[in-house]
């Protein structure tokens, strides 16, 4: 990912200008100073200008003298002004002001105002990222293993100072659990032995695995039950034997597909075929099947006739309701009888009038002579309904009479007839026995091997095992060994420059411990086991110096090409260099000047190599006699004395006699 660091801008409580610290991209951006000038809150207002959850600028006179904080940054789309406002007694806001630009941002002079939030500015530096909107595992909570955001690639940014020479924490914020479980979980993906691809890959053979273990206990539960029926077979033949559904000679097959077929063709019967003749059964088995006969013919007969009963019932009700209408118009018309009357008699005042007034009453009392000729005819239609209605409840009261006597006679002829007992009795059986055989076949067709269930398995086991040429386990394991060893081996190429205690031993990094490990032919120790902070910081940098070479062989890597250091001559000038000097290895002062001359040429190295891809700032008491002209290397500013990150103006403080 490109991005570089182009200003740092800091805007004040009292309404002076803002103060702006310029950064040259791709180069080593050195700022020295003395201790207390703030230094140190640089990587605080960088991280929380990039919507850090937490605020962790020093409380104190930055934080009381200025009302917002902001970066300009350079990224593939242009400059970019993030500025958020200081929080107050709060950990942090989300307050954000945004600005873009395709060439150079202005920076506003007057404080800023409002327009974004830092879940917005995540959700840009996500995207600029492009970072896969999946999470690492594709589970219902995944926890640490939630999708890999733009947040969490600070880890290989920034190395405050109590980091960058710590023998216990080697990555920025690996000090907490909940980064450090993160960390670890998401370095496949940062050094490219999970992608993008692969994780969809990933979500997609857990979705079809999920699917594909459904099916198959579905398949085998089918298959189970099939196989207990084809045991079970030979007993369903010889039972539609006993029930009279194939011939009595009949040969039971042996083979398994004969069987089938002579199954399928006695589901296909029903039990009116297993039924003996006419001419066997006693005359009680005739009159029943008479009646059963009867039975269904007056059932049928008295649905038609309650059907229509119903369908005269609601002509009749709309009649009424049509008939209620029409006479509540003819009660409003009525009155025009009334006004005609009164118009006759010329010396009544209705007669003034006028203009048709009389006209108009003759229209009032022709309308009503329409309603009331409709009203004439009303009866007659209600009373031919009402007589098809007693006609058809009639009927309908016929025909349940006639189905209720019909059943009492059925009931009393299977009760004087045992025989006819028996011959209900068989013919639910063979219905019932027909309905499971049909039921079984159906199953074992589902089955079979040209079926859809066992189809859409093999579609699916074929799925993935396309999806798993994309992803695998153990591919993931050998590319992130790989990816390991190339850095190892890129940190073994920068160690001999630095003043490490053992420049040609092998290091390898370890994942499950977030550390390095320095290889003796004897034995191996973890950098926690090892003395001296010249040694803890030789490996620090080296190893984010190398992180940061191997991203860089990946055009698009999401990790950006920016490098933080805060005070690395802290090892060997702890108190600056403007006191004492008692070097803790009983070196003269131009050994350890030399050491950490080391230390930039190293990292100068590392700039020029990227060839502008890669911006390393520096923070440290070491000035220009310390670094000056090496390659790749330039000064930002110096703060001592009154200068320094929030201006003494601002707060009303003197230099320092």
């Amino acid at each position: 990912m490109h991005l570089q660091v182009l200003k740092l801008i800091l805007w004040s409580k009292e309404g002076h200008p803002p103060r702006i610290v310029s950064f040259e991209p791709g180069m080593v951006n050195v700022i020295s100073g003395a201790s207390k000038t703030g230094k140190s809150a640089v990587i605080p207002i960088i991280d929380y200008c990039l919507a850090s959850t937490k605020c962790s600028i020093p409380v104190g006179t930055i934080r009381k003298a200025c009302s917002w904080f902001g970066i300009v940054i350079q990224t593939i789309e242009g400059q970019k002004l993030l500025a958020r406002r200081e929080p107050g007694d709060l950990k942090q806001t989300g307050d954000m002001m945004l600005l873009e630009s395709e060439g150079e941002i202005d920076v506003p002079v007057e404080t800023p105002v409002k327009n974004s939030t830092a879940d917005g500015v995540k959700r840009i530096l996500d995207r600029l990222s492009a970072l896969s909107n999946l999470d690492l595992e594709p589970t219902a909570e995944p926890g640490f293993n939630s999708r890999v955001s733009f947040r969490d690639l600070t880890a290989f940014m920034f190395q405050p100072q109590y980091i960058v020479a710590n023998p216990a924490v080697l990555f920025f914020n690996a000090d907490t659990t909940e980064h450090r479980e993160k960390l670890k979980a998401i370095f496949p993906y940062v050094v490219g032995a999970v992608t993008a691809d692969m994780l969809a890959a990933k979500w997609e053979i857990d979705k079809l695995q999920r699917q594909l273990r459904r099916k198959e206990a579905e398949l085998n539960a089918m298959r189970s039950s099939v196989r207990t029926w084809q045991v079970e077979a030979q007993g369903w033949i010889r039972q539609a034997l006993e029930l009279g559904l194939v011939p009595p000679n009949t040969v039971i097959p042996d083979n398994w597909p004969d069987m089938l077929e002579m199954l399928r063709t006695i589901a296909q019967g029903s039990s009116r075929s297993a039924q003996p003749s006419v001419g066997s059964i006693e005359a009680t088995l005739v009159e029943l099947q008479r009646l059963r006969e009867e039975e269904r013919r007056i059932a049928a007969m008295l649905a038609e006739r309650r059907q229509r009963l119903n369908e005269i019932q609601r002509l009749i009700d709309s009649s009424l309701s049509y008939g209620s209408a029409m006479q509540i118009r003819r009660e409003r018309l009525n009155v025009s009888t009334w006004l005609g009357e009164i118009a006759e008699r010329s010396d009544d005042p209705i007669v003034a009038l006028g203009g048709g007034g009389r006209d108009r009453i003759d229209m009032l009392r022709e309308a009503l002579a329409g309603v009331e000729l409709q009203l004439r005819s009303q009866p007659s239609l209600s009373d031919a309904f009402d007589r098809e209605r007693v006609r058809l409840r009639g009927a309908v009261e016929e025909g349940t009479a006639a189905l209720s006597a019909i059943r009492r006679e059925m009931v009393l002829l299977e009760r004087r007839s045992e025989q006819v007992r028996q011959a209900t009795f068989r013919s639910d059986r063979i219905e019932r026995f027909l309905g499971r055989l049909e039921q079984v076949i159906q199953l074992y067709e589902r089955t079979g091997e040209d079926a859809k269930l066992p189809a859409e398995i093999d579609a699916i086991r074929t799925q993935i095992a396309d999806y798993r040429k994309i992803y695998s386990e153990n591919q993931v394991r050998q590319k992130q060994i790989a990816a390991l060893k190339m850095i190892e081996a890129y940190a073994s190429r920068i160690i001999p420059t630095l003043d490490a205690e053992w420049p040609n031993a092998p290091i390898e990094l370890s994942v499950d411990d977030l550390t390095v490990r320095v290889v003796h032919p004897d034995r191996t120790d973890y950098l926690w086991e090892i003395g001296s902070g010249a040694n803890w910081l030789a490996y620090h940098v080296a190893v984010m110096a190398a992180l940061q070479r191997f991203f860089l062989t990946d055009i698009g890597h999401p990790v950006p090409g920016l490098l933080v250091f805060d005070q690395p001559s802290q090892v060997y000038f702890p108190r600056g260099f403007e006191g004492a000097h008692v070097s803790e290895l009983g070196r003269t002062r131009d050994e350890d000047v030399r050491a950490i001359r080391w230390v930039f040429e190293a990292l100068g190295s590392e700039v020029v190599q990227a060839h502008g891809r890669l911006q390393i700032i520096v923070l440290d008491h070491a000035g220009p006699e310390v670094w000056g002209e090496i390659e790749g290397v330039t000064l930002v500013e110096e703060w001592r004395g009154d200068e320094k990150l929030v201006p003494v103006v601002w707060t009303g403080e003197a230099a320092a006699s």
